[in-house]
């Protein structure tokens, strides 16, 4: 097959940085800074003991965006690995409208440590098994498909790898079924593919940034724009200022919720709500001056995995208090 991608046009948009005048706590009006510089590497040592013994890897809410995040142990899978995928499909999901899928009704995905221009598939080894490769070979376009998208690339191992506008194709090994995507948002890396080999996008994705869910076992909790729980840790500070305990193998269990501009948020009260910026440089959203995370674990929106986890991660109640944790 000849190898043909367009140009691909990215656009990056620049997260709004919310920020306080005064300090958590103060009710004096005092100016203080939101810079986080209280975080010790003798705290980031034994918070890193408490991400390792989760047992948890990749997840849909991790942040690598190598295999070790993306590669958890799965075996089987309708996703009929090294097959060939036919003559391609446009599928109409319910939730994320037209996807691309293989003869058989498997959806097809993209994975945003890859490249498109030049093609290049940055997913190999552990990743592979979970994510494996749409073969090159037999593929064709079908009704509604532009075959000008339509390309190869060849992987590390030398085998050719259909491309989409030269994004690499895969199947996900936990797809059972025809029209299953579950693949859908894995680690904030992994997505379905839209026809044009852009990612397939759910309907709720306009969703708020951080908004309120009813859960029927905790009540009322904050999740992500992606539906994900949000999570607090006991072993943080957030007055005078906050301070993230959670660093090193802790920060690959939970990752830190990037800053959101509060106006994209729904029912989320905006007493205390700022973010800071970490130990690491990296900034950090608040909930009532909180730290706040997502937890790997999670598969699935509406998901509660990381609930109690070692009795210190909590899920968090709009206003910023930890749901469930025993009284301190």
């Amino acid at each position: 097959m000849k190898t043909s991608w367009r140009n691909a046009s990215l656009a990056a948009s620049a997260v709004a940085v919310l920020t306080l005048t005064t300090a958590c706590g103060q009710e004096s009006g005092t100016s203080a800074s939101s810079q986080n510089v209280g975080a010790t590497a003798g705290a980031a040592g034994t918070i890193a003991g408490v991400g390792s013994g989760t047992g948890i890897t990749g997840g849909a809410a991790g942040a690598g965006a190598t295999a070790s995040a993306t590669g958890e142990a799965t075996t089987g899978g309708a996703a009929a690995q090294g097959s060939a995928a036919g003559e391609l499909a446009i599928s109409a999901n319910a939730e994320l409208g037209k996807i691309l899928s293989d003869s058989k009704g498997m959806t097809l995905y993209r994975f945003d440590a890859d490249t498109a221009e030049p093609p290049k598939s940055n997913c190999d080894g552990d990743c592979a098994t979970t994510w494996p490769p749409v073969s090159a070979d037999d593929v064709s376009a079908g009704d509604g498909i532009d075959k000008s998208l339509l390309g190869e690339v060849t992987r590390s191992d030398g085998t050719k790898q259909l491309t989409v506008d030269g994004w690499p194709a895969y199947y996900y090994a936990k797809d059972a079924n025809p029209g299953d995507t579950s693949g859908q948002g894995v680690g904030n890396k992994w997505f379905a593919l839209a026809p044009d080999g852009k990612k397939a996008k759910s309907e709720s994705a306009e969703a708020a940034g951080l908004s309120v869910r009813k859960d029927p076992n905790l009540g009322e909790i904050v999740v992500d724009k992606n539906g994900m729980t949000v999570y607090r840790f006991l072993k943080d500070k957030a007055w005078p200022e906050p301070v993230s305990n959670c660093n090193g193998d802790c920060l690959e269990k939970w990752p830190a919720v990037a800053p959101v501009d509060f106006n994209d948020t729904k029912d989320i009260p905006e007493k205390g709500y700022m973010n800071f910026t970490r130990g690491d440089g990296v900034k950090q959203q608040t909930l009532n001056c909180s730290p706040i995370y997502t937890f790997s674990g999670d598969k699935a929106p509406g998901d509660i995995n990381g609930q109690g986890v070692q009795g210190v991660w909590y899920a968090v109640a709009p206003d910023g208090k930890l749901v469930g944790a025993p009284k301190q």
